[in-house]
């Protein structure tokens, strides 16, 4: 009885189910022995372990704000979305300790480099070119840990308290413009519209006036 309890926890343990989208790092004695894929796996009992179960589908981390510096010395706060996927569950599993935490670091440094080299007006209307350099960047960067970076987002850019006020300031400066010149305008096209009238009530008049004199 003993011995059939035994060998059915052996069977047991020997049979490893790995869900779609995922795989598994499979040790043998300590040392990488394969990759197992998607559904059931056999591996040798108290030999072999499963080490990692990697997720293979896109990964989406949002990174907190971090203090970056642009060229004309302006501090502002930047925070990132960086969108990745395992393509290598080896390297993934040996060439990095924890890939999440390097990949911020290499974002904060990478971010800093590239926005050191844009002025504060530059960095704030160059969104879509500081993520294009930042994807290329880390794409190359994190390539020997097994992962491809597929795009990367500065999701908010916050200037210092006095420039937003400076920049809220010239806003509104602005968008009062807009409307002064649109109330000039409808003044104008009133006036027009009003001299037109009188011009037609003028000549009217007028024909009415010639009229009666006819028929006297």
């Amino acid at each position: 009885m003993i011995l059939v309890l035994f060998v059915i926890i052996i069977a047991v343990s020997s049979i490893k189910i790995i869900k779609q989208a995922t795989v598994g790092v499979v040790e043998r004695l300590g040392k990488y022995h394969k990759t197992a894929e998607q559904g059931i796996n056999v591996i040798i009992p108290f030999i072999d372990r499963f080490r990692y179960i990697i997720d293979m589908r896109e990964q989406v981390v949002d990174f907190p704000p971090q203090p970056v510096i642009t060229k004309d010395n302006v501090t502002m706060m930047i925070d990132t979305v960086v969108y990745y996927q395992v393509t290598d569950p080896f390297k993934f599993s040996y060439e990095i300790s924890n890939a999440i935490v390097a990949i911020e670091n290499l974002t904060a440094t990478t971010l800093r480099n590239i926005v050191g080299d844009l002025e504060l007006d530059e960095t704030l209307t160059s969104r879509d070119l500081v993520n294009t350099k930042l994807r290329a960047i880390l794409d190359e960067a994190t390539d020997k840990w097994g992962i491809k970076v597929n795009r990367v987002e500065l999701r908010n850019i916050i200037p210092p308290q006095d420039i937003q006020n400076a920049m809220e300031k010239q806003m509104r400066a602005e968008r009062e413009k807009r409307e002064a010149i649109l109330r000039a305008e409808g003044q104008k096209t009133a006036a027009i519209l009003e001299a037109e009238g009188l011009k037609q009530a003028a000549i009217l008049n007028a024909e009415a006036v010639r009229e009666a004199a006819i028929r006297e």
